[in-house]
């Protein structure tokens, strides 16, 4: 039998094709209609393997979250050996929580900052989503693991949700234009160089995330000593 000229229709081959089109045009610009056109099939035949539209975005959103690296917390996430090599170690003090969220935080940015256009998708939470869901166990189960009380574990799985997702949805210095005529002394005396903003945005939004990321990690260690530290 003759091989067909077209690679059959998957769900990995549609989720890719909704992916370059949220990735270039933004949410609104996938349909049936563009993705059908995008693979060379009919519109019906995308519907043998996702219902609607929104679970093709769903399963787009899945796949940036299955990029983010969870190797830190491996063996320290409530389940199999918690002994003290690598990871997050039990009762091991601040310093390997930190560390674990600290790299973790930094490559699930890194996933949203290639794929920003998904990020409303992915902050609805992750719903039924299979790497969304790792995701969300990994941390719990490490912060468990290193000491953290459950209640204090999910606030912090939602506390840096909610900082690097937000991290991700626009660039503070790609908000400033580049004409130092926008910025007038009489009117903004502390602005004279906004419009330098522009052309250092990496440096600046790179710059940002850590001094808060730093800022929030300082503080919850200071948290973790005072329910660690004996009582009177």
């Amino acid at each position: 039998m003759a091989r067909p000229r077209k690679p059959l229709l998957s769900r990995d081959r549609i989720v890719e094709a909704a992916g370059a089109l949220v990735d270039a045009e933004g949410l609104e610009a996938v349909s049936t209609r563009r993705l059908a056109a995008a693979l060379g099939v009919s519109g019906p035949s995308l519907y043998n393997h996702f219902r609607t539209k929104d679970a093709i975005l769903e399963a787009v959103a899945d796949a940036v979250s299955a990029r983010v690296d969870l190797s830190m917390f491996e063996g320290h996430d409530g389940s199999g050996d918690r002994g003290g090599t690598g990871g997050v170690a039990a009762g091991g003090g601040s310093g390997d929580w930190r560390s674990a969220l600290h790299a973790w935080a930094h490559s699930y940015r890194d996933a949203l900052s290639d794929h920003p256009n998904i990020v409303p998708v992915l902050a609805r939470g992750p719903g039924r989503r299979p790497a969304g869901l790792r995701l969300a166990d990994a941390v719990f189960g490490a912060m468990t693991a290193a000491g953290w009380p459950p209640a204090h574990a999910t606030r912090i799985g939602a506390l840096m949700r909610y900082f690097i997702l937000g991290s991700a949805v626009a660039s503070f210095a790609g908000g400033f234009v580049d004409d130092e005529a926008a910025y007038d002394p009489v009117d903004y005396p502390h602005l004279g160089r906004a419009h330098l903003l522009a052309e250092r945005g990496r440096e600046v939004d790179e710059g940002a995330f850590e001094t808060g990321l730093t800022a929030l990690l300082d503080g919850l260690a200071l948290q973790y000593e005072a329910l660690r530290a004996p009582r009177a």
